[in-house]
């Protein structure tokens, strides 16, 4: 028998997973989402959620409640009758009425390798720390933060040069199959729960932007996982001088420049675009100027000389 579902989520991870739960024959009875934002060049266009596009195109219909503390809210969320809520990356904590009110709860996609990035951030927080492995968990959602047990989980491997981007189409993919095959699950009575550890608690904060400028004086790994964990938004950057002029460069991907002289920190070491850390370097593979589009690095330096000594900062 299909499932009566709530799906809840907002940004463009979500969406997958909404499409897939569709497809796979269940009612999706409500889509829950965060409001219209302001957007544009001048803010002041509303602009809907990626899952509240999609749930309009599937024809499902779509509530965007600022909250959901409220007794009205919890009552109209009680009154759909689900058998399970679908949650992917919502942005706001359920409270306890809402948790309880589908027949078998409320199943949540987490992008980590949970009790590992807790959060809002894991996937940036992953790779910014060096982490070599990561994953999708379909956990069973509790009043605290990513702290439910654990159903199904699908690990995927951080490659050396993988950005957040990278990671997160990834996982995307990864976390819809997932949802699907624990529905299936659940629907059967197969689908068991393991408590997380106690051990190994870790926190992804929201990114801030004061960590996204690069601090040339770290280790070169320190360096190229900030600018990989930070891809492509909100974006790693530094400045650098163009004309006499400092101008900021946003940078997308680079690698580690293993066996290279060393120079001061921030200093350009060679025609590639490769740049001295604390210890060791780092090579630059993508920039961005202000204003301008993504750029290899060779394309770039065909526009914009930057010579060796150059210093970044």
């Amino acid at each position: 028998m299909p499932l009566r579902i709530v799906f809840m989520g907002t940004p463009d991870f979500s969406v997958p997973t909404l499409r897939a739960l569709a497809g796979a024959g269940h009612e999706i009875v409500a889509v829950y989402t965060q409001p219209p934002r302001a957007a544009g060049r001048r803010g002041l266009e509303l602009t809907s959620s990626p899952v509240q596009r999609e749930a309009e195109r599937l024809g499902v219909e779509v509530r965007t409640p600022v909250s959901l503390k409220g007794e009205t809210e919890q009552q109209a969320f009680a009154a759909l009758n689900a058998d399970v809520a679908a949650v992917v990356a919502y942005g706001l904590l359920l409270p306890k009425p809402v948790l309880d009110a589908p027949r078998l709860g409320c199943l949540n996609g987490h992008a980590s390798l949970l009790p590992r990035w807790r959060g809002a951030a894991p996937i940036q927080r992953a790779i910014m720390a060096g982490d070599v492995e990561t994953g999708m968990m379909v956990m069973r959602m509790e009043e605290g933060l990513d702290t439910g047990p654990v159903g199904l989980v699908e690990k995927v491997v951080i490659g050396a040069d993988m950005t957040a981007g990278d990671l997160h189409d990834r996982l995307m993919d990864a976390g819809a199959a997932l949802m699907v095959e624990g529905l299936r699950r659940l629907e059967t009575g197969a689908l068991s729960f393991t408590e997380q550890s106690k051990e190994g608690v870790t926190y992804a904060k929201k990114i801030d932007k004061g960590e996204t400028r690069i601090d040339w004086t770290r280790p070169a790994p320190d360096v190229h996982n900030a600018i990989r964990g930070l891809s492509p938004f909100p974006g790693a950057w530094c400045e650098v001088a163009v004309g006499g002029k400092p101008e900021r460069l946003k940078l997308l991907r680079s690698t580690l420049a293993d066996g290279m002289q060393a120079g001061e920190p921030g200093e350009i070491l060679d025609g590639q675009l490769t740049v001295a850390c604390g210890s060791g370097a780092v090579r630059l593979t993508e920039v961005q100027k202000a204003g301008g589009k993504p750029a290899a690095a060779d394309d770039f330096l065909r526009g914009t000389r930057l010579e060796k000594g150059t210093r970044l900062s």
